[in-house]
């Protein structure tokens, strides 16, 4: 069968993170989304999305195709009835198109010649940027079941401070010596090649994703991810690192997301609990305006290749473009646009030459290319994104 994972209508509300990816590509718990159905399906999954990141991210369209709505996490019981799905047939949860199995083409599919089946579980959705942290929690355990059922881990060392060995999954090649894991919390998985220097203290759920490193004398508190080959140092609660992200050095972050590509530089901050304890507002590119969260705590949002000097300070609830270059004293605005560069005196445009001439040079430090699909993107945003820049 052929698999096709499609953005459906939450894509806006994911901005500034699907400016740059499908929403397939957000990693929440350990995988990605994508990772988690093709793990669960064991079949490779194109991808439906806006036509400007089709050329990286393409579909692959067969005679018969089943569409998944990639906002919805998989869970066994889903993933069954995706998998039993007949043609003309769709799974409905609330009023959204979780699923359908469609032998038309995109243009010809109408749902009122469907076979509505209601999805009636729990079903975990990302709908909002904020839930990639707060619903984090949930999605590290659904994995890391889903990803050690019936294997073993590597040993713990004996230098290791640990409580709930149990809950504990190392991979080959994980480094760790004289750090302390708690478990009893939720799970912590460390994954191949990954790194904990010594002094570490975390507490779960937890995970480090491939290559990635935690640095000496690390603080974390979960439901944390740090994706594949992110640096982490200082303290970290509640956040989720994409992919290729450093903040190495001592500092905060909190209730926070990181894209790709991001640099936190040393002694920087952010405030995750306003100062009257209200709820967090947090830019929505989808109204143009600053939306209502529903959350007490809510830190920081940066969009890929987005980074910033040392000691910044970040206030509650501030989102972060993509390509912004943030610096200088005092607390930036709480909505930075893409590819801005400046800090709370003032900001002008990073224009796109300069921006890729960084990028080449950060993504050759981990062998990876810059390519001109990269750059194709990256212009489409800036374009895309002038409205919010006073230029």
């Amino acid at each position: 069968m052929n698999y096709i994972l499609f953005d459906g209508t939450v894509r806006n509300a994911l901005l500034p993170f699907t400016f740059t990816r499908p929403v397939a590509d957000i990693r929440i718990g350990i995988l990605t989304i994508r990772e988690k159905w093709e793990k669960y399906l064991g079949y490779t999954t194109t991808t439906l999305t806006e036509e400007y990141l089709m050329e990286k991210y393409p579909m692959v369209e067969m005679e018969e195709n089943i569409m998944i709505n990639a906002s919805f996490l998989p869970n066994p019981i889903l993933v069954d009835m995706v998998q039993n799905l007949n043609p003309k047939e769709a799974i409905l949860f609330g009023e959204e198109i979780i699923a359908f199995h469609t032998l038309d083409t995109q243009e010809d599919i109408d749902f009122d010649e469907y076979e509505l089946i209601e999805y009636e579980g729990d079903v975990l959705r990302i709908e909002n940027t904020w839930d990639i942290f707060a619903k984090n929690d949930v999605a590290i355990r659904e994995d890391f079941e889903l990803l050690t059922e019936d294997r073993y881990s590597q040993p713990i060392p004996k230098s290791v401070n640990v409580i709930a060995p149990e809950n504990i999954f190392i991979e080959v090649g994980a480094k760790l010596e004289f750090v302390t894991l708690n478990a009893s919390t939720g799970p912590i998985y460390i994954g191949k090649n990954a790194e904990i220097m010594e002094g570490s203290v975390i507490r779960g759920p937890f995970a480090l994703c491939e290559e990635a490193q935690v640095k000496l004398g690390t603080k974390v508190y979960g439901a944390t991810t740090i994706g594949p080959h992110c640096r982490i140092g200082g303290e970290v609660n509640n956040s989720v690192l994409f992919g290729y992200s450093n903040k190495g050095h001592d500092g905060f972050l909190g209730n926070s997301v990181l894209g790709e590509w991001c640099n936190i530089g040393a002694d920087s901050n952010n405030s995750n609990l306003k100062n009257n304890y209200e709820e967090v507002r947090l830019w929505s590119y989808e109204t143009e305006g600053f939306a209502r969260t529903g959350l007490q705590f809510c830190g920081l949002m940066m969009g890929d290749h987005s980074k910033c000097g040392i000691n910044t300070m970040f206030n509650t609830g501030t989102v972060v473009g993509v390509s912004a270059n943030i610096f200088g004293s005092g607390f930036p605005r709480n909505f930075v646009p893409s590819f801005s560069w400046g800090g709370a005196s003032g900001f002008t445009t990073y224009i796109t030459k300069k921006a890729f001439e960084t990028a080449k040079i950060v993504m050759s430090r981990r062998h990876v290319v810059f390519t001109d699909q990269d750059a194709k993107i990256l212009e489409h945003v800036f374009e895309e994104t002038k409205k919010y820049r006073k230029e």
